[in-house]
């Protein structure tokens, strides 16, 4: 009777040892990965550093900071605003994870309160679970059918137009890096491969940009990813604020 169940912990990792009087015992270990990357995310972030001196000094009841050198909103991490990836890592865990069972945007918004704060996290969650695929396909149809879909009109030079996304969970390098950004000519299909970190900041990943990609091709005229429409929005800002413009 209890076979299916077992074996479906199993399949999870779950460690199952054998107790006493035919009892099993489940080994579960929890490990603070999300509490090191939103640590690593303040450390590169200036309204971070901001915040803690002001709370040093006595100047903001509002904020705190644990004994590790993690800032708190109240008893809740508080996220950089502009950290997408550190976002999107934890609306993931909360939203897709083997226990989550993908939750809707008022569940999920609960779920994560509690631990977490960042400015405008209720929208984000609502977005988030707009765009979540297997959310839509179950949802009631409420709505008229929309249009056809309409391929993207074929470039006219090289590294005018292209495609950006990002590659994570990979095994940590010497350097730190767990992630790759991959950068890809619309016409060519050239690409160009950026090791990066979770923590990145849009500042950070505007300057690799300049660095990598503007100053072999130029200036791109139009930038297409699967990420988040505001992702891309917001990198086109720091772009802009990167090249003085």
């Amino acid at each position: 009777m209890h076979v299916p169940l077992l074996f479906s912990l199993r399949e999870m990792g779950v460690n199952l040892e054998p107790g006493k009087h035919g009892a099993w015992l489940a080994h579960f270990q929890v490990r603070p990965i999300f509490v090191d990357m939103v640590r690593e995310a303040q450390e590169l972030d200036p309204e971070c550093d901001a915040i803690k001196a002001q709370v040093w000094k006595g100047d903001n009841d509002m904020f705190n900071i644990r004994e590790d050198g993690v800032l708190l909103k109240g008893n809740r991490l508080f996220v950089p605003k502009d950290n997408e990836v550190v976002k999107r890592e934890i609306l993931d865990e909360a939203h897709t994870s083997a226990y989550a069972m993908h939750p809707g945007s008022t569940k999920l918004y609960r779920t994560i309160y509690p631990f977490y704060y960042w400015e405008g996290m209720k929208r984000d969650v609502a977005e988030y679970v707009s765009r979540c695929l297997i959310c839509q396909q179950v949802k009631a149809d409420r709505q008229r059918p929309g249009g056809l879909m309409q391929n993207l009109p074929i470039p006219v030079w090289k590294w005018e137009d292209i495609t950006m996304d990002f590659v994570y969970g990979l095994p940590r390098t010497p350097s730190r890096y767990d992630g790759i950004w991959v950068i890809v000519d619309r016409l060519t299909k050239t690409a160009h491969f950026l090791p990066v970190r979770q923590t990145y900041s849009l500042e950070k990943l505007a300057k690799l940009f300049v660095d990598n990609i503007v100053r072999l091709h130029g200036v791109p005229v139009s930038i297409v990813s699967d990420r988040d429409p505001r992702f891309t929005s917001r990198f086109w800002k720091a772009f802009n604020a990167a090249m003085g413009t």
